[in-house]
This record gives structure tokens, sequence and C-alpha cells, in this order.
């Protein structure tokens, strides 16, 4: 890996979507937004930019990757959809939902990037910059969150520049993103799955299914391969133990409130930071990577999270908080 490139980044606009377009057709990184998180994209049908991506990242090989395209006639190219999928794509695309469902054929998207399962993940973002990069490249492009792997995720080229700088070609920034979390992910196998909570609510999907989503308990391949991004027991990690449903404040800790609840031993805390004080959880997931990023940058040993509700994209926020609070509790 090249590290020591020289970043380039770029305002959104007609130059920064050429410059990635060709950056990408070349085998660069380039990470640009999307409505949930900031992507790092690389060519989907070129191994060795893929190959380049996961080691920028610092990412299994093994956790698939998803594919961005820009319409359903492009996502058809490389999976088969039966009618939930179809069903689903109509209603969502674009939009903050991936679906995993079996290869085409002909599928152009490269091995490495679905880790060797038959499976593929796809999605239509919603952004414009996105949708810009997609047409004007014309391909498939792979993009995970442009982070190094397990950390938080990026909600500004900011936090992009922080991870990445000198290990990516290019970082176009379109301003804060608007969802704040990654996309649900759905399995479109005999019964449609949920893989991984997101930026659509559960509630939505299910609405439009007419029955409910099972929720596997170990959603694995065989290989014991995770089945989609994201579902890693450890992952959107801050440095700093996370320490979920505090009610209390210990001394020195920093404090993710939500909503305007009491808590004893605010006083005492290092920091606060409100994903919402309305107890908005639209706002919550919006603002849940920039605070933990905030809350780390300070410093802070601890971060004491208080109960989020866990409906709508509150099922999303809570398993982000899990997950970065494994191996910290």
């Amino acid at each position: 890996m090249n590290v020591g490139l020289k970043t380039q980044i770029l305002p959104a606009g007609e130059a920064a979507v050429a410059a990635a377009a060709r950056a990408l057709s070349k085998g660069g990184l380039v990470a640009f937004p999307t409505e949930t998180v900031y992507g790092l994209g690389a060519d989907a049908t070129n191994p060795a930019a893929i190959a380049r991506l996961y080691q920028a990242k610092g990412r299994p090989a093994f956790n698939p990757l998803i594919a961005h395209v820009g319409d359903l006639a492009a996502a058809r190219q490389i999976a088969r959809f039966d009618a939930a999928a179809t069903a689903l794509a109509e209603a969502f695309w674009p939009g903050p939902l991936t679906l995993v469902l079996p290869k085409t054929e002909g599928c152009a998207v490269a091995d490495l990037a679905t880790a060797g399962l038959d499976t593929v993940a796809v999605r239509i973002p919603a952004h414009p910059v996105a949708r810009d990069i997609l047409r004007e490249f014309g391909g498939p492009v792979v993009a995970p969150s442009a982070n190094i792997s397990g950390h938080v995720s990026p909600t500004t080229a900011a936090h992009v520049q922080s991870d990445l700088a000198g290990r990516i070609d290019l970082i176009v920034d379109g301003g804060a993103v608007e969802v704040g979390v990654e996309s649900t992910i759905v399995g479109c196998f005999d019964a449609p799955m949920l893989l991984r909570p997101g930026g659509l609510p559960r509630a939505e999907i299910e609405r439009v299914l007419g029955r409910a989503l099972v929720q596997p308990a170990d959603a694995q391949s065989e290989s014991g391969q995770p089945l989609a991004p994201g579902m890693l027991a450890s992952h959107y990690a801050p440095r700093a133990r996370v320490r979920l449903n505090a009610v209390a404040l210990e001394p020195g800790e920093a404090l993710l409130a939500f909503g305007l609840g009491a808590i004893s031993g605010i006083d005492a805390a290092s920091s606060v930071m409100n994903l919402s004080e309305r107890g908005d959880l639209d706002e919550a997931a919006a603002n849940l990577f920039g605070h933990l990023r905030a809350l780390d940058s300070k410093g802070a040993r601890t971060i004491a999270v208080v109960p989020i509700p866990d409906e709508g994209l509150g099922e999303a926020i809570n398993d982000r908080l899990r997950r970065a609070a494994v191996g910290r509790e």
C-alpha cells in the first residue's frame, strides 16, 4: 500500500465528479458522500483496486463489500431479483437499503468484493454526489465506510481525512451526510432476513413485504463468513471504552446523552454531548458517529451512553453502539 500518497480533497461539483471517475477507472480509491455515511469507492470489477481498498482500511478480506450502482437496470446485471427484492427496490431505491441477492451468471463484481460468496450486496444510493459519480464512472463501485476498519464511521470529509489521508487518492467533500448510520441490509433468501439494521427502519420494510423480516440468530455463511458488511461483533468502535445504558455517571466519564432526562453524576462528566435534546431518533442517528468521534478526540477513557429507545432508527443506533462496546465493557 502506498501510505504517504498525497490525498487530494475537492469540493463536490462537476470537477470533483470527473476527477473521481478518472481515479476509479485507473484503480484508485475515492471517498465520497452518500446519504448514510461517507463511502470509500473502488471499481467493483477490479480485483487489484479492491485489494488496495481492503489494505487501506485494514479490513478483513472475508468481510464482503456493497456494490453501489446507478439504477435498477445496472443492479439487475449483477444480481437476481425475486418478487420480494423487486418490491423493496421499487419502494426504497434510491435510498439507505442494501439487498443481498444471488449473483447473476455474468456478474462482473470481483469475487474478492463478495468474499467468495455466491451472493452480492447491492444498493442505489440517494445522495446526488454519489449518483453523479456512479453515472460518470459507468460501472459498479464498491464503497464501504471511508474509515479505518472497525473505527467510528465517517459522516464528514474531515472524518475521512483523519483516518485515511495518505492512503487514498481523492476525497470529495459534499458536507455532512443526512442519515448518519449505514444502510439497512436485507438478505432476500427463502424468507427476507434482516442482516443489519440501518437507515431504513424495519417497520417500513415489513409494511412493503406484508410480513415480518426473519431475525437470524447467527447470520453467517457455512464457512463462518459474515453474509453482509458491518456484522463483525466488534465494529464502529472509538478508542475509548463504551459503557451502554448508563443511568449514573462515574467521575471523569464522558457522557453521550439523548433527550433531556436527568442522570446522576453529570457534574463530574469530563464532557457531554447530546444526540438529540428533543429526543428525535432521526437527529440522533445523524449525530451518532460524529459525537462519538468528538468525545473520543477529547481523550475520554470511557464514554457512558444513556439508554436509547429501540424503535425506528433507534434499532440501528443501538446495533452500532453494541458493536462499539464489544471488548470494551
